[in-house]
């Protein structure tokens, strides 16, 4: 398989080390919160969760987010066939045009700001504008389509964000090694790598903590 465009120079500064840390669960999660930010919050943060079409991105927000979330999505029509490749998810109706936005508030004062983006190519137009301020991104991969998650990562790593990979699973997804799916993505060593599946709540929680984990290791000075 093809791999993924190698990184690019970071646009945005490093993340404040301020962050909770990855075993701290969210104060809060399924949407029954007030949309008043809690009195804890010392760390306001833009996480980008990204993917290709129909991968789970806004099931995942959706999963997690501790107000209402807000979604920009519209139905599949027949137009839409010749661009959008329903392979593997012929059950997919509708399709993010803009972002999908939640919000999940963690332990120690962090609250993340969940940014989910379009799918296709033909939103890559979006792209720098949703990216703007984000410290991270949480990439979603369906191991039964792996080779339509390097235009994501591509965008990623253009943008200079760290980000972490998350097998978000079906009931059909194919079973590879660790190895073999960090060789086929192209990753490095230190990125993250997780299993989820975005429609449940601890799991979702626990991919963007591996995110957030990752974030803080970033943000720390190496000894000299």
């Amino acid at each position: 398989m093809a791999s993924a465009p190698s990184s690019a120079k970071p646009a945005g500064a490093e993340p404040e080390p301020a962050l909770a840390p990855a075993s701290a669960p969210p104060e809060s999660t399924g949407g029954n919160s007030s949309v008043h930010l809690p009195d804890t919050a010392r760390e306001l943060v833009k996480i980008l969760v990204t993917g290709p079409f129909g991968v789970g991105k806004t099931t995942l927000i959706d999963s997690v987010s501790e107000i209402r979330p807000l979604h920009t999505e519209e139905q599949l029509t027949e137009a839409s066939v010749a661009v959008d490749d329903l392979a593997g998810v012929r059950e997919k109706k509708t399709t993010t045009v803009a972002i999908d936005f939640g919000r999940i508030s963690l332990k120690g004062g962090a609250v993340l700001y969940l940014f989910g983006t379009p799918g296709q190519e033909r939103f890559r137009a979006l792209w720098d504008d949703i990216a703007y301020g984000a410290l991270g991104a949480l990439v979603l991969v369906d191991t039964r389509r792996i080779d339509e998650s390097f235009d994501a990562l591509g965008l990623v790593e253009e943008s200079g964000l760290p980000y972490a990979v998350a097998l978000n699973t079906f009931p059909d997804s194919r079973s590879y090694t660790e190895e073999q799916i960090r060789v086929s993505l192209d990753l490095d060593p230190d990125t993250p790598m997780v299993v989820c599946d975005a429609r449940d709540t601890h799991s979702s929680v626990d991919a963007l903590l591996a995110l957030v984990q990752h974030l803080i290791d970033r943000s720390i000075p190496e000894p000299r």
